[in-house]
């Protein structure tokens, strides 16, 4: 039995998530930065009152200054006013300042909890394509802009409306009456579109989703597109995609264009209201000149802020349907426990599966039916069998990729359900058929930056696998960058990659899956050769139709329709498979 250190998994790449409660993960990064919050509304507060003072000083000059030609009392007006403006100027670089900053944790911190959460989704849970998870994950920046932009301190201009109104009505008396009477008007538009942007925009993002998901599957594949003249499909599907989102959007933009506009339509309507209606309370002697210039700039600032809320709004439901998007990936059960994981400091190897049965989600026959066997720590097994018998399932299960339905698969005699899936993972070494690299240099590809490993390590794997011979030889070595998946390199050299960055650090327990089918039968004899040596005293379960392969194990199971259909020693397996052919 391995031993287990009292910490969790938190030393490793991805920290233990937790499962999130209502909106934790939005709420609380805001929470954490509301001393800038605090900042900003001190400055938009300031702001709004140097508003007022400027009003004030326009009053005082025709009333004042005009009138009786004062112009010592000017001079003293315009150093204050000068002083007033320098402060509005600095306070507003702040204010969009203190915004960035807040932003920018907030976007790093919530952009680094979700992909967590992506990273440590549970396979059998995933929906939609790649394409689209990627198109989910750009909705982080509509959240972005929306809670950490500039934008969101119109919120704090709201309380300064009643606060200019009620200076309108010192200064104009019922003068007030006009911006008064726009305010519910523009509130009102902004309140009646919602439903229809909200249906908009949930349709709008669905579908560019969609497009999202064509394009990467297009890009992905390009080599298979140009060969095989998928092309014209590809082509087809993209145009539909396009004139569909362009659809939806365009009528989400013109609900919102209504909103917006009326808000600054009525911005217009209530100072040329206040204009014509001071007039007539001139003439009755009730009003100033000075008092209506100052209520015709006081009411442009009581209705702007409802001209910026009404954009917030018309972004609120683009918002909130990224927010239900993302928030219902944040809402999946992640993988391993919620709490009290276990992360073994050694594994020792031992492995076994007690009546697995296992069904792909949407598939309509089990992929494994009751497997039960058990490999000794150290043992090396090949799982044989046709093309969807089950052999890569055993593995994937073994690796916490799925659960199974039914059953128990246990390493070193824990349950795997029971094991921080990073920390398991980290002491298993996997080589699959198809290799996948990731872009950047054979360095970090082979390392992982996985920590304690260095150079000396990469070195003695890539000769192991056989990867230094060609990447010895190459001007940049293992700088070489590479493109997505690796392209550029031979199948071949992909999976001797692929098998280096498996020895790395000697995990005690190697899962390989056609490792070799690449490979020409030089290089693989050679490889077996070296591995023949390396493994000695590690677990391995191999999967492989090559024959060569099979002088790595001492062990044979046949996987037959999800069933083991024979299990033992190497050498009588394959004696017991041909007798039936050597009979024909």
């Amino acid at each position: 039995m391995s031993n287990f250190p009292a910490q969790s998994g938190a030393d490793h790449e991805l920290a233990p998530i937790r499962q999130p409660r209502f909106a934790t993960w939005l709420a609380q990064p805001m929470l954490r930065n509301r001393s800038v919050y605090l900042k900003v509304a001190l400055a938009a507060a300031m702001i709004n009152l140097f508003g007022l003072v400027v009003s004030l000083f326009t009053m005082t000059v025709y009333d004042r200054v005009i009138p009786n030609m004062a112009l010592s009392s000017l001079t003293a007006l315009s150093i204050g006013i000068a002083i007033v403006l320098i402060f509005d100027f600095a306070l507003r670089v702040l204010r969009a300042y203190f915004v960035d900053i807040a932003g920018a944790d907030i976007d790093r911190e919530i952009g680094g909890n979700v992909f967590d959460r992506l990273m440590r989704i549970r396979l059998d849970m995933k929906r939609g394509s790649t394409g689209a998870l990627a198109g989910m994950m750009r909705e982080l920046e509509t959240l972005r802009d929306f809670f950490a932009s500039a934008s969101m301190t119109a919120l704090v201009d709201v309380p300064f409306i009643l606060v200019t109104l009620v200076f309108i009505a010192v200064i104009g008396g019922w003068l007030v009456m006009v911006p008064l009477l726009v305010v519910p008007l523009i509130i009102g538009a902004g309140y009646l579109t919602q439903p229809a942007l909200d249906r908009l925009s949930a349709r709008s993002m669905n579908e560019g989703l969609l497009k999202q998901s064509v394009l990467v599957e297009s890009i992905g594949s390009l080599e298979m597109v140009k060969s095989s003249g998928a092309g014209a499909l590809l082509r087809r599907r993209w145009l539909r995609a396009i004139d569909d989102h362009a659809d939806s959007s365009l009528r989400a933009r013109l609900v919102s264009t209504i909103a917006v506009t009326v808000a600054s339509s009525g911005n217009s309507i209530a100072y040329v209201g206040v204009v014509i209606v001071g007039v007539f309370m001139i003439a009755d002697q009730t009003l100033t000149t000075g008092g209506l210039i100052a209520c015709s700039i006081l009411s442009g600032r009581a209705v702007q802020p409802l001209a910026t809320i009404a954009q917030l709004l018309s972004r609120l439901s683009a918002t909130r349907t990224a927010y239900n998007q993302i928030n219902g990936l944040m809402a999946m059960p992640p993988e391993g426990p919620l709490s009290g994981a276990l992360s073994p400091a050694k594994l020792n190897g031992a492995i076994e599966f007690r009546n697995v049965e296992f069904k792909y989600p949407g598939a309509a026959e089990k992929s494994l039916n009751g497997i039960s066997f058990a490999v000794k720590p150290g043992e090396k097994v090949a799982l044989l069998g046709r093309v969807g018998s089950g052999k890569s399932t055993i593995l994937r299960l073994l690796l916490g990729l799925y659960q199974p339905e039914e059953g128990v698969v246990l390493i070193d005699g824990t349950d795997v359900r029971q094991f921080d899936p990073v920390a398991l993972r980290s002491q298993i070494g996997v080589a699959i058929q198809d290799p996948v690299l990731l872009s950047g240099s054979v360095r970090e590809n082979i390392l992982l930056d996985r920590a304690g490993q260095g150079d000396e390590e990469m070195l003695r794997c890539s000769e192991l696998s056989g990867s230094h011979q060609f990447m010895g030889q190459i001007t940049n070595g293992y700088d070489l960058r590479l493109a997505d998946r690796g392209e550029g390199l031979s199948g071949g050299q992909r999976q001797s990659i692929t098998i280096a960055r498996a020895l790395v650090g000697k995990p005690p327990i190697m899962l390989f899956d056609e490792p070799t089918s690449s490979m020409d039968a030089q290089t693989e004899n050679a490889l077996i050769e070296r591995l023949q040596v390396e493994l000695a005293g590690r677990t391995m379960l191999l999967v492989s139709h090559r024959n060569a392969l099979l002088r790595l194990v001492d062990r044979i199971i046949i996987v037959e329709a999800g069933r083991i259909a024979h299990d033992g020693p190497r050498d009588q397996v394959l004696a017991a498979l041909q007798r039936p052919r050597a009979a024909a």
